[in-house]
């Protein structure tokens, strides 16, 4: 057989002197160790990475939202309760706080006449108008939730009186507007022996629409109240009628402790906080602002669960391994422990908890203590499992007969090579413990104190369960975060069990 061997000329060979030592060139990169490689698998992970991306926000939402919110999860309005979701930057796009509704002619005439006296119309748009089988007249149209509170009276003291009449006119903003003639006053007249004033002997429901005026004709924006029952029912002589007991209007009550006003309820808020009232996400049947009270239930749910996860963790690590490292009666006394309390149903815990230990010691400690009862019990099995699978592998037991000490097998040999799962298994167990908090608030097992500065997101469910076909505003905005972070701590959990498993290093996608 012939061999085609190709000419190469002689000046491509060179002789090595036989003093030349020939070896391996020494690597140029850089060492990557445990943690490095770790981060570079993880940041591959496209959807985990943006999973990380998500809680970070949500968490920055939790933090800083309740330090520079206008509101309080203590603040409470009655008059704006269930007011809609409105933002200026998203306004045009329907965010404006506008609600889609039938009114009767009445209605539409009253939310039209809140515009005509003061200027800020409550009807935003008028679709169309109908009328129905008995003749009575309905519009389709767009109301202002905020605009129509309109008009409600306020009691003041003479110097907060005064201080509204000032600001009025420094501002040039009004505030109070012109009382509304009461009809169907009944009058008696009276007398101590050198005055006299008119007595209120009986009163109808009902006003008249129009302004009352004084004797000059100028609208009488106040009258005088009192919280004196000797002095209630009492009235100035200036007072309208057709005779001694018939009927009269009135404007102003005698008094002397302060003033009965009534005033532009959008205009009085401002005066009173410095703000004209809007909420970004609504607010809900308390008058709160769901945003602020998203943000603290949001931050009181996942410093919870990260204080739950971490102290399971630790438990868990402490004792799953102790379990499957020696194996043998040690495992089988702390595995018959465990089992015991795996058995253990939650809720029940958590419920007993609630009636017997939250009166001592307070709602989120007992909360926290059913948590922590059984909750390590899964991460202890996890790792019980890896120390099982690796302890007796041949780096392991090459470690043991060098004289390796059982810390050192446990954690560095053993424990770095479970940590992925076990990671995953504790990250996992956040979320767990947002929804489970979120299940026992909705169930009104756990109540926590409305009226104080701490809520969360279970109890805003529940509130809002409600009114979801009303107002769905109230319940879609805490649902969706959870939702969220739901979604978001599942692919980062599954992102960070291949980012720290160790068969994977040096893998490339």
């Amino acid at each position: 057989m012939t061999t085609n061997i190709p000419n190469i000329p002689k000046e491509k060979f060179a002789f090595v002197p036989r003093s030349e030592k020939i070896h391996d060139e020494k690597l140029q990169t850089k060492a990557v160790g445990y943690l490095g490689d770790a981060w570079n698998r993880f940041r591959t992970n496209k959807s985990a990475v943006v999973a990380f991306v998500l809680i970070m926000i949500l968490l920055v939402f939790a933090l800083v939202v309740p330090e520079i919110s206008s509101f309080s999860v203590a603040f409470r309005d009655g008059y704006y309760k269930l007011s809609l979701p409105r933002s200026d930057f998203f306004y045009s796009l329907g965010w404006d706080g506008g609600k889609n509704e039938q009114q009767s002619e009445a209605g539409y005439l009253y939310l039209n006449s809140i515009g005509v006296e003061s200027g800020d119309s409550a009807v935003m748009k008028v679709y169309d108008s109908f009328q129905d089988a008995t003749g009575q007249t309905f519009y389709n149209l767009r109301s202002d939730s905020y605009s129509s509170v309109g008009y409600v009276f306020v009691n003041l003291s003479e110097a907060e009186y005064q201080a509204l009449m000032k600001y009025q006119d420094d501002t040039g903003i009004q505030v109070m507007y012109p009382l509304q003639a009461t009809m169907n006053k009944h009058f008696v007249r009276a007398n101590d022996g050198a005055n006299f004033w008119y007595k209120l002997q009986s009163e109808a429901q009902g006003t008249t629409g129009a302004p009352v005026l004084d004797e000059n004709g100028q609208y009488i924006p106040n009258y005088l109240t009192s919280n004196d029952p000797a002095k209630a029912g009492y009235v100035s002589s200036r007072i309208k009628g057709d005779g001694e007991n018939g009927v009269w209007y009135t404007y102003a009550q005698k008094n002397q402790t302060g003033y009965r006003v009534r005033v532009h309820y959008k205009e009085y808020f401002k005066y009173i906080n410095g703000f004209y009232c809007s909420f970004l996400f609504g607010s809900n049947v308390y008058g709160q602002d769901i945003l602020t009270c998203l943000a603290v239930g949001a931050r009181f749910s996942l410093l919870l669960a990260i204080c739950v996860a971490t102290i399971n963790f630790i438990l868990g690590v402490i004792y799953g391994s102790i379990e499957g490292y020696y194996g043998g009666w040690v495992d089988m006394i702390m595995e018959r422990i465990s089992d015991i309390l795996a058995d253990v149903p939650f809720i029940v815990v958590a419920t007993l908890f609630q009636l017997h230990l939250a009166n001592k010691v307070g709602v989120v400690p007992s909360l926290l203590f059913a948590f922590i009862l059984t909750g390590w019990v899964g991460t202890a099995a996890r790792v019980r499992t890896q120390f099982y699978r690796f302890k007796g592998q041949e780096y392991v037991l090459a470690a043991r007969t060098l004289g390796a000490s059982d810390s050192r097998l446990i954690f560095k040999h053993i424990f770095p090579n479970s940590l992925g799962t076990i990671i995953t298994g504790a990250v996992m167990t956040i979320p767990g413990v947002i929804f489970s908090e979120s299940m026992l608030s909705y169930l009104h097992i756990i109540n926590l104190d409305t009226s104080s500065t701490l809520t969360s997101i279970g109890t805003m469910l529940s509130n809002g369960k409600d009114y979801l076909s009303t107002y769905p505003h109230i319940l879609f905005f805490p649902a969706f975060f959870i939702a969220i972070l739901e979604i978001c701590f599942n692919l980062f959990g599954n992102g960070l069990r291949d980012a720290f498993n160790p068969s994977l290093r040096g893998a490339e996608d």
